[in-house]
């Protein structure tokens, strides 16, 4: 099978074979009990031979030495052991092979390994079992409840994503066009207590495995809801087609493809941990308000990140990327020819992280991995920079098709980013830079862009902490006379939150220069939608002063915007190395952060100069500036703290 593992459990049911859980042993030979497998695999006896990877087969919680049954058609694994918890564990997950819905059941009482179901009388029945992970306590305990009916209801937490894979029997294939254009899944989420409907649109998946695959064709369309509330939810989805239904904004447009109508209930418990799903920490769904970005119960949420690499996803693990030119332009950094390997990080990586296909991908999950450890809590990096200056990242199949979308590089972008969140690092999304923002569409919110970002959206607007932002150094300047304007800014801002279910925060990046914020962000002062702005500013002097102009000026036009500080100048220098900051980052931390702080500010991203090894595009070891990591930080927990 695809995944090797030992204590699993193996389910007959129809024509196929279901292996789930156990453990890969012998990988972390420091913890015996590590790494469990949450992927599960099929074999089709018929065909003798294993499918090729469902994700949704998946457990939520990775364990061994559990239980299994299949009941009314569904597969029911409760129990088990792992590495993440002395105690065995108790929780019941129910997958459903025909649908690929999963669910949950009520919870063992106690949590036990090493026995097994027995179904008896509409009832399930569990006894016996060890108590903790390895040997005992043996317990001599017998469980009975009932079984549900056969239409098992769907399960989720609050602020916790729940994914839904539809199966349909067409084929679909990433290399025609009117598979994104003309096609669309949509589903709508109605709490039964009463409340506003939400509105989630869906993206196709191909095999449902591209991001292992690379598959570029399938029958699989897959949707992500992140419930905002508990209780029960109705839900209905749609799979359509139509000339241009993705980016038409009535739900009844299109005619219903065959077989192309779902629907069913969705249970929502409450947050227990109130992690939202995005970090270990109780934060839940970062969103703006009165000028501040806050999570859960209204606390304020402040930042200490990166902004470098901007080009991030400039990745060599990821398919379908590579570098389209150079770039050497005078006032930038050179992205050289080679794309982002994050060598230096592959011992960062750990056990039981992601990675994709034959072991890619443990470059940067380990980078992420650091940058975590040592308190970097945001990142920034661009999803499209044709024409740019890194020339090496964008979510199509072509740099220049923007109607097809690589599916497989998207999966396992989408795969990153839920690593990021994992480990409490907040996604802020650049979606274009200066020297493109004319490139789709002429700079207006047309056909072009309108694919674009409805993809993006349907994609990741389901994690908790993601922020968008408008452009790097939006609108036109001296050295750059061409740009968007006022209008298309405001039409950019009104489709990302027409076609965003959750009011995830819409920033602007803005220039170095006061004057040309005065230029270009006035006339945006008090409109709706747009929650603040990224600040880059070319005078570590001027941050206090300008973070402080801004918040009063939109708190005077009835809007207070949120003002981060994101690249810090001059370009040239930026947070330099450790090694070439004779005082230890203290100067540019006291002028950058601290008064930005002081001011209202909401925190800061470093921006690494374009003078300096590993910079804006080429950083590979994000331990060349772990001092400056450590030291700002530790002045955001100084700061969080005293204003709790």
């Amino acid at each position: 099978m695809a995944h090797r593992r030992d204590h699993f459990q193996m389910l007959a049911h129809g024509n196929r074979l279901f292996a789930a859980g156990g453990r890969r042993t012998g990988e972390d030979p420091d913890n015996g009990f590590e790494p469990t497998e949450p992927q599960g695999d099929i074999f089709d006896i018929a065909d003798d031979r294993w499918l090729a990877t469902v994700p949704a087969f998946t457990l939520a919680e990775p364990r061994a030495g559990l239980m299994a049954a299949v009941v009314h058609g569904r597969l029911v694994y409760a129990g088990g052991e792992s590495g993440a918890q002395p105690a065995a564990h108790a929780a019941v997950e129910v997958f459903a092979p025909d649908t690929l819905a999963r669910a949950q059941w009520p919870a063992l009482i106690a949590g036990r390994h090493g026995t097994g179901i027995v179904l008896a009388d509409g009832q399930a029945f569990v006894a016996s079992g060890s108590g903790n992970r390895g040997g005992g306590p043996e317990l001599t305990s017998i469980e009975a409840f009932a079984v549900p009916g056969p239409e098992l209801p769907l399960a989720g937490m609050a602020h916790h994503p729940v994914m839904f894979d539809f199966a349909v029997a067409q084929e679909f294939a990433e290399a025609d066009r009117t598979t994104f254009t003309d096609h669309r899944l949509m589903a709508t989420f109605t709490p039964v207590s009463g409340g506003e409907p939400i509105a989630v649109r869906g993206f196709f998946a191909g095999d449902g495995d591209a991001a292992d695959s690379g598959a570029e064709s399938g029958g699989i369309w897959r949707l992500h809801f992140t419930p905002p509330d508990a209780g029960e939810w109705r839900w209905s989805a749609r799979l359509a087609h139509g000339e241009d239904i993705a980016i038409d904004l009535d739900p009844d447009a299109g005619e219903t493809l065959p077989g192309g109508r779902w629907s069913g209930n969705l249970a929502v418990a409450e947050n227990s941990d109130g992690s939202g799903g995005w970090t270990g920490r109780a934060l839940g769904p970062l969103h703006a308000r009165d000028g501040a970005m806050r999570v859960n119960g209204g606390r304020r949420w402040y930042k200490s990140g990166s902004n470098s690499p901007e080009n991030l996803l400039a990745y060599t693990g990821f398919d379908g990327t590579w570098r389209v030119g150079g770039n050497a332009r005078d006032g930038e950094a050179d992205s050289g020819s080679e794309l982002h390997r994050f060598a230096p990080h592959v011992n960062d990586w750990r056990a039981g992280d992601p990675q994709w296909g034959a072991g890619r991908g443990r470059g940067l999950v380990g980078a992420i991995n650091y940058l975590a450890a040592v308190g970097v809590n945001s990142q920034y990096f661009l999803t499209w920079n044709v024409a740019g200056d890194g020339k090496d990242v964008w979510p199509h199949a072509e740099p220049g098709d923007f109607f097809r979308f690589d599916i497989s590089k998207l999966a396992q972008w989408n795969r990153v980013f839920g690593h990021m969140q994992a480990r409490g690092i907040a996604l802020h999304v650049v979606l274009q830079e200066t020297e493109n923002e004319l490139l789709m569409d002429g700079g207006d919110t047309g056909r072009e862009r309108r694919f674009y970002l409805s993809e993006l959206a349907a994609r990741f607007a389901h994690h908790n902490g993601l922020i968008w932002n408008l452009g790097e150094e939006n609108g036109p300047v001296h050295w750059r006379p061409e740009g968007q304007n006022t209008a298309q800014r405001k039409a950019m801002i009104d489709w990302i939150s027409a076609i965003d279910p959750y009011d995830r925060p819409i920033l602007l990046h803005t220039h170095s220069e006061a004057v040309d914020k005065d230029a270009i962000l006035t006339p945006l002062l008090g409109y709706p939608g747009l929650d603040g702005l990224s600040f880059q500013v070319s005078d570590p002097e001027m941050v206090g002063s300008e973070t402080a102009k801004w918040l009063r000026l939109s708190r005077e036009a009835g809007r207070p915007w949120v003002i981060s500080m994101d690249e810090i100048g001059p370009w040239q220098d930026g947070a330099v190395p450790d090694a070439n900051s004779p005082d230890g980052h203290d100067r540019l931390l006291a002028l950058a952060m601290r008064a930005h702080l002081a001011a209202g500010g909401q925190g800061v991203e470093w921006y690494f100069g374009a003078h300096h090894p590993h910079n804006d595009l080429t950083a590979e070891d994000l331990r060349s500036r772990d001092l400056l990591w450590r030291k700002a930080a530790a002045i955001r927990r100084e700061w969080e703290a005293q204003k709790r």
